[in-house]
């Protein structure tokens, strides 16, 4: 119980270094997706698309979607799957109901796990560092595990998924970027020794 008490102490004393990371992740990345054009070439527009929108509306209602789409792993080693999958295309898609995309929404949730990767940043360098660590150990810890939290969330998505590498390592540099700015705020901010 007392490890508990520990860790929320730690947390409560680290609440500055939480937010202000989680405000200057949020500005660089703000800058980086609109100032720079790294992420320009992420998505790319459907080939006639209007037929293809045209054909989807009222027929595919919201959800993921895979395709082909086995129904079982036994159905992955079917004849008639292999014939789909050789046959082509293959892919999954996110299909969203029509103005369901909102800017202010996802801004807010994208700050809260800026939050939230914050949170975690601050009880493991905890964990590891005493008050008043010297300020390079602090940005040594708390920048690698900003990293792990925000450049390597989307690796996945290129292994299982078919997101192009090219997108996945772009977003991996951005993740570095926050890191770096995640592990100096928690440096600059550290609390002094006791």
């Amino acid at each position: 119980m007392a490890g508990s008490n520990a860790a929320m102490a730690t947390l409560v004393a680290l609440w500055l270094p939480i937010l202000v990371s989680a405000v200057f992740v949020f500005v660089v990345s703000s800058v980086i997706h609109m100032a720079l054009p790294i992420h320009k070439g992420d998505f790319k527009k459907l080939p006639d698309e209007d037929r293809i929108l045209d054909a989807m509306r009222g027929t595919v209602p919201p959800g993921q979607y895979m395709f082909p789409c086995p129904m079982s792993m036994k159905d992955w080693g079917s004849p008639e799957m292999q014939a789909k999958l050789a046959r082509g295309p293959v892919g999954s898609i996110v299909v969203k109901a029509g103005n369901s995309i909102n800017m202010g929404k996802s801004l807010g949730q994208w700050f809260a796990f800026c939050l939230v990767i914050g949170v975690f940043v601050a009880y493991l360098t905890g964990l590891a560092l005493p008050w008043g660590a010297e300020g390079m150990r602090v940005f040594r810890i708390a920048g690698t595990v900003a990293v792990l939290g925000h450049a390597f969330s989307c690796v996945h998505d290129s292994i299982w998924k078919g997101i192009s590498w090219v997108t996945t390592l772009n977003f991996v540099f951005d993740g570095l970027i926050y890191g770096v700015v995640t592990g100096a705020a928690f440096a600059w901010l550290w609390p002094a020794a006791a």
